[in-house]
């Protein structure tokens, strides 16, 4: 027999956006919760009825009672999948109140995992849940998948958090092993925690969130569509939304700057685009000003939209500086501008506010004299 299930995770319901204007904020948290119809379409759309969730699809431990109501019965209108909800560790089993709620109020398609014993997904499919306990359990708690079950069944494991060996770059120490799919005597290992969707071992996958939230994970955002067959087979899935969107120029004088920009940004949906666009190398003054006048006239294009050139180097000649004045007070700013720029007991921000201000007053005088 086969058996197909869409592995997903991190849907982060109800986060705030906080360091971003209220517009694109507001739309980010609209975008997580409809998420939940996306899901069920691309389940829908790829034969399976079941929706395992492995993590983290709150938030935090006490989401807004509108945030948690419109989710249930998001799910509850998708009433031909079955919705399969593990504990994270930023919803994890220690908000007894967010799962009592979820247990009394949530719809009979939605079932919670509130203790890691087996459950039964269809005839000899086993799930071995290891929800969280806590924000930081301390120990692996996927040794609960070592439980037995029918001879001959088929064994998904369920969990969240990191492997051992996996972008321990922020401190935390990992504590599930990489190769529990093997110890376990599993088919598949269905992992939730980091947000792109990425393979640990031949049956151990992290899902990724179904909407990207920063600019960490390459590649778009969305689910795992997973047959159990003869082998085991893994689809990845796109239903994000928004697409966070890094772009580099490398620059040299003469370099025609509005191409350049034009080739490294988006062209399509650009509303559902958040775009950062670093620069390095140098350029003339007059090319500056042009790449600050081009990223003025793309930002608006763009859900959201940034630029880091605090890599690029200024070029002034002083035929440059003679556009903006060949004496008085804005050639004696201009030169005094042109010196901050590059003066080493400056900060790098500060550097970078005198090589702004001198392109925008090369750009004011231009502006004049034409």
């Amino acid at each position: 027999m086969t058996f197909r299930f869409l592995h997903a995770s991190d849907l982060h319901l109800g986060k705030p956006f906080g360091g971003y204007p209220e517009g694109i904020r507001n739309r980010l948290r609209e975008a997580r919760h409809a998420a939940i119809g996306r899901l069920a379409q691309a389940a829908r759309q790829g034969g399976a009825q079941v929706v395992l969730l492995a993590g983290d699809s709150f938030d935090a431990e006490t989401p807004a009672p509108d945030t948690l109501r419109q989710a249930l019965r998001a799910m509850a209108e998708e009433a031909d999948i079955r919705w399969i909800m593990l504990p994270g560790n930023h919803d994890s089993l220690a908000a007894t109140e967010l799962w009592r709620h979820i247990a009394t109020d949530g719809p009979a398609n939605l079932k919670p995992l509130l203790d890691d014993g087996p459950v039964t997904l269809a005839d000899d499919v086993w799930l071995l849940p290891a929800p969280c306990t806590q924000r930081r359990a301390g120990r692996d708690l996927t040794q609960a998948m070592d439980a037995a079950t029918p001879q001959g069944a088929r064994r998904i494991g369920l969990g969240h958090g990191p492997v051992t060996d996996f972008d321990e770059s922020d401190g935390r120490t990992g504590i599930i092993p990489p190769d529990r799919a093997a110890r376990s005597g599993l088919d598949y290992l269905a992992l939730g925690d980091w947000h792109g969707q990425r393979q640990i071992g031949p049956a151990t996958w992290y899902s990724g969130a179904p909407e990207a939230d920063s600019f960490k994970h390459d590649g778009p955002a969305g689910a795992l569509l997973v047959e159990l067959g003869a082998q085991v087979t893994v689809q990845a899935v796109p239903v994000g939304q928004f697409r966070w969107t890094r772009s580099h120029l490398d620059l040299l004088p003469g370099a025609d700057v509005r191409a350049a920009l034009t080739r490294a940004l988006p062209t399509e949906r650009a509303r559902d685009h958040l775009v950062s666009v670093t620069a390095g190398g140098r350029l003339a003054l007059s090319d500056r000003a042009a790449l600050d006048a081009a990223l003025q006239a793309a930002a608006p294009d763009y859900g959201w939209f940034a630029a880091d050139l605090s890599a690029l180097q200024v070029e002034a000649r002083p035929d440059d500086l003679d556009l903006i004045d060949r004496a008085g007070a804005l050639r004696h700013a201009a030169d005094a501008l042109l010196a901050d720029t590059t003066d080493p007991q400056r900060s790098q921000a500060d550097r970078d506010i005198s090589a702004a201000a001198l392109s925008r007053l090369y750009s004011f005088a231009q502006e004049v004299q034409a």
